[in-house]
């Protein structure tokens, strides 16, 4: 499901490209089954063209990467974080629009 600039985040390379990341990362956490999930995709990956380079942008299944979703406590679907030097700056629990993503992955550069 992740398009050109949409990076495939797991348990096993979460900690490399995420939280050790020299750059801000918004990370989608996601679901096939998630409705909600498949509206805000065309959002995540214009934010992902318009970035790239500047910030990583990319998905981590919820079903598939079990470890990182009870470690950041998610209960609901889609929920976007970013992340800058390893921490969480930002997040949002549910559809937003591609403004928004923008918007907060500006604030993080």
């Amino acid at each position: 499901m992740a398009g050109g600039n949409i990076l495939e985040f797991s348990d096993q390379n979460f900690e490399q490209e995420v939280l050790g990341s020299d750059k801000p990362v918004l990370v989608d956490f996601w679901a096939e089954w998630c409705a909600p999930c498949r509206m805000i995709a065309p959002a995540v990956e214009a934010v992902a063209g318009e970035y790239a380079g500047r910030a990583k942008v990319g998905k981590l299944n919820v079903d598939e990467n079990q470890s990182v979703t009870s470690r950041y406590n998610i209960r609901s679907i889609p929920t976007l974080l970013v992340f800058k030097n390893g921490e969480i700056k930002e997040q949002i629990v549910g559809t937003t629009s591609k403004d928004n993503l923008a918007k907060l992955l500006d604030k993080n550069l």
